[in-house]
This record gives C-alpha cells, sequence and structure tokens, in this order.
C-alpha cells in the first residue's frame, strides 16, 4: 500500500506533519505521516535545517491538496502577528521563499507575496509561475553520481560481491518525487546503463562462484 504513496510535504516537526494529516483527513485524502526524527540532538550535526517529518499521498491527490492548502493558508493570512519571522525577511529572501516554494509551506508563500505587495513591491505572477516551471526542470535534472563510487560497483560486482548488486541496481533504478508528484530518475542515463551492467555483472559473477563451489564440493 506504500508504494501508492508519493512525498508531498517536508516538515521540521512531527507536529506540523499531523495538523496536515488530519485537514487532508478532513477533504477525504489518505494521507501517511513518517517521522524521520534524528536519534540524536541534530545540534552535533552542525545543520540548522533539519526536516524531521513528511506526509504521503497518492500521485493522483496532489492537485487537490494543494488547493485544500493554499484556501486554509488565504483563511489565516490576515491574522499573522507582525512579529511573525517572514516580516523580517528583506525583500530579495521573500523573492527567494517564491522562487524556492516547495521548501516552504503555502502559508509562507502566500504570506511573502502579501508582504511584498504591502512594500509596493512588483509581485509578477505570470514570471512566478514560469520561474516555477524552470525550478521544477531544474529539481528534476539527474543527480551528479559519485564515478569513484560507479568503480567501486564494478570491483564488488567482479569478486561477486553483494554490495556490488546493490549498487547497481540502485544506480538503475532509484528515482525521487518532485513536489508536483511525478516521478523522476534520480540518475542519468548514463550512470543508469552503468548501474545495469553492474547490476548483471554482479549476477554472473555471484552464479559463476556457486557453481565453481558446488563443482568442487562435488570433486570431493
Amino acid at each position: 500500500m506504500d508504494k501508492e504513496f508519493r512525498s508531498f510535504k517536508k516538515f521540521q516537526t512531527v507536529n506540523q506533519a499531523k495538523e496536515v494529516e488530519e485537514l487532508l483527513k478532513e477533504n477525504h485524502i489518505e494521507s501517511i505521516v513518517t517521522d524521520d526524527t534524528p536519534p540524536v540532538d541534530i545540534t552535533f550535526s552542525g545543520s540548522t535545517l533539519q526536516y524531521s517529518a513528511e506526509i504521503k499521498i497518492k500521485e493522483e491527490d496532489f492537485k487537490r491538496a494543494e488547493v485544500i492548502l493554499k484556501e486554509h493558508a488565504e483563511n489565516d493570512l490576515d491574522k499573522i502577528s507582525k512579529d511573525y519571522y517572514l516580516f523580517q525577511f528583506t525583500d530579495e529572501e521573500l523573492y527567494d521563499v517564491l522562487l524556492k516554494y516547495d521548501e516552504w509551506n503555502e502559508f509562507d508563500y502566500l504570506l511573502a507575496q502579501k508582504i511584498l505587495k504591502d512594500r509596493g513591491r512588483k509581485v509578477d505572477l505570470k514570471l512566478i509561475d514560469g520561474l516555477k516551471r524552470q525550478r521544477m526542470l531544474d529539481l528534476g535534472k539527474p543527480e551528479k553520481s559519485d564515478k569513484s563510487w560507479i568503480a567501486v560497483g564494478y570491483i564488488l560486482s567482479l569478486v561477486g560481491g553483494i554490495f556490488g548488486l546493490i549498487i547497481g541496481y540502485s544506480l538503475m533504478n532509484s528515482k525521487k518525487t518532485l513536489p508536483n508528484g511525478q516521478r523522476v530518475y534520480a540518475y542519468s542515463k548514463e550512470d543508469r546503463n552503468h548501474g545495469v551492467k553492474i547490476f548483471y555483472l554482479g549476477i554472473i559473477m555471484l552464479f559463476l562462484i556457486v557453481m565453481s563451489q558446488i563443482y568442487w564440493m562435488n570433486s570431493l
């Protein structure tokens, strides 16, 4: 069942995810909340921004869920206190919120627009939509693989190592979910081809090793 669900939103706290889960439930959208809270205090990792939860929904529900969250956020815009942290953002930082909308919740995205308009700044929604499409294209680009890791995959497959199979399988099948719910391959076609070769090389070598072991045992 979990395979039907795709990552929809990530949150810094589980409570934030639970609030969205409840809202989606009220609108008859199934969801799953996963708790990814680090097992140790994140201050030791040196990172100040950590997602500790995410909510997953079915891909066909993405657009409807976005509309529901947007409408809910719009109702709260006029209730927000002036000490809310976005009011301290510069214009450039607010425009960055609009550009990288997938890294922010709907409320912050809409509030950033409102603050800019209140400051007399231009908010061209057509331009923003174009930037969002470009952002989607950028996020959909294959990740850069570590060539040394590919080399390790070949070596491990040659010696019949199971980790070679895992590396090959990961390279050829790994996918990532874009903010619009679309699933794309995580690695380039060239890297996926390496993955196929590593995987099947590992299968062949493992088979040969097993057969040689059987032959050796039978010859005793």
